[in-house]
């Protein structure tokens, strides 16, 4: 079917474009751009005046536990918080059970994708079989299944000479590792933050140096084999600093910040022990946080990316200690940079989708979509004046564990158009 989206303001800056205009959907394609624009008789006419209309957001990192962790999510209802939350695709790891680490099991999340998914879903293959960090997956087989990036992520590669082996494999199948930068040996059993926050807490401390000399490693490995590297959460000024060191030496070398990095710090954390602030990894300084803001709105980041982490509500009422990391970040990250960044005039709209829309389909190889006739119509309507209070029975996830429980957003996704079809129509998922 047709659909004529009147009177948004459109936003897209791949094209300069800022402005208030119709757009003409059809076939699953932007037909046409333009003012007072009249579509054939049988088109749906969608009145979204006061909205903005951007490319389709994309999140890079996300964890839609099927197959083997069903009871947490699964890959329909991971694509239905996707698309509540204003996004058109979504790239999931692979530390699922079994591992995604065949061109079979890319296969089987690709054929459950498009059997049962809301958006569209871009696998990411393991780097070593099993995640064990010991012998390198079929790489190539998933390549050629549809993997667009090759990642551990959830420890990461310890092994410095099997890191360097998948980086040379990776390149040579043209596809991008994302870095999960944990070193275990200095990790250790840390849950907080070392320092401030492990010493008035009583808990073991994850410094924030198990995380950099890991970037540190991986960007040597990206000079020594060419390889596209992109450092995913990044938390800390020095580690996002070695991001640009690598940078300047003309290194491709990406980075990208989590909203929970970005708007909560280790002094979120008190005596009440939430376990849905126990995140991986663990949320840093106040002084962290408020860098890695300012390092967004001046493009020095690259992407946001959730790092959506479903868990049961029985896992999460553990001690601190034993409760599984993650939080669930897809419905909220939206409302949240909205509320936090752009009402408040720091985070420019053109940023915003630069870094929810532009970038993350670039770091996964995907073809652009602009706002101009003939792109796919994959598209995303932000409502500024949204008001949403997160709680439990407002999420589409099968899992709860948010870290921003209670908070009160303004402005976030009224409507995502997915191929040309609504996904979400007036902050209702629908078929």
């Amino acid at each position: 079917m047709e659909s004529l989206l009147r009177g948004a303001r459109l936003v897209d800056p791949q094209l300069g474009l800022d402005a208030v205009a119709d757009v003409l959907v059809g076939n699953g394609r932007i037909e046409q751009v333009g003012t007072d624009l009249e579509p054939r008789e049988d088109a749906q006419v969608v009145d979204l005046a006061g909205k903005v209309v951007v490319p389709g957001l994309v999140d890079a990192h996300v964890h839609l536990r099927e197959p083997g962790y069903e009871y947490k999510e699964t890959i329909e209802s991971g694509t239905r918080a996707a698309v509540h939350g204003g996004f058109v695709g979504v790239a999931c790891m692979p530390n699922t059970d079994p591992v995604c680490d065949t061109g079979s099991r890319v296969q089987f999340v690709c054929d459950e994708a498009r059997a049962h998914g809301h958006c569209h879903v871009y696998p990411v293959g393991a780097i070593s079989h099993a995640l064990e960090g010991r012998v390198l997956s079929e790489m190539g087989d998933m390549a050629a299944h549809g993997a667009v990036a090759f990642s551990d992520d959830g420890r990461g590669v310890q092994d410095d000479g099997m890191m360097r082996r998948g980086m040379d494999y990776a390149k040579a199948f043209g596809l991008p590792v994302l870095a999960h930068c944990q070193r275990e040996s200095l990790v250790g059993t840390g849950v907080v933050n070392e320092g401030v926050a492990s010493t008035r807490l009583g808990m073991a401390g994850w410094p924030a140096e198990g995380e950099e000399v890991e970037i540190a490693r991986d960007v040597m490995l990206c000079r020594l084999t060419g390889c596209r590297l992109h450092v995913q959460h990044v938390t800390t000024e020095r580690g996002l600093k070695l991001v640009e060191d690598a940078r300047t030496q003309g290194l491709p070398v990406t980075c990208e910040v989590t909203p929970h990095h970005l708007f909560l710090c280790e002094d979120d954390i008190t005596d009440d022990f939430d376990t849905n602030l126990k995140v991986n990894p663990p949320l840093r300084t106040r002084a962290d946080m408020e860098c890695l803001q300012q390092a967004l709105c001046d493009g020095r980041i690259d992407c946001v990316s959730t790092d959506h982490a479903p868990h049961a509500a029985h896992e999460k009422a553990l001690e601190f200690e034993l409760a599984p990391f993650g939080t669930t970040g897809l419905e909220t990250a939206l409302g949240l940079l909205w509320t936090e960044l752009v009402s408040t005039g720091r985070l420019g709209l053109d940023r915003l989708v630069e870094a929810m829309a532009v970038r993350p389909r670039a770091l996964l190889g995907l073809a652009p979509v602009t706002l101009a006739s003939g792109s796919a119509a994959d598209l995303t309507v932000i409502d500024p004046d949204m008001k949403t209070k997160v709680e439990k029975s407002w999420f589409e996830s099968r899992s709860d564990n948010s870290a921003f429980l209670g908070r009160e957003l303004t402005g976030g996704a009224s409507d995502v158009m997915v191929a040309g079809r609504f996904r979400l129509r007036d902050g209702k998922v629908v078929r």
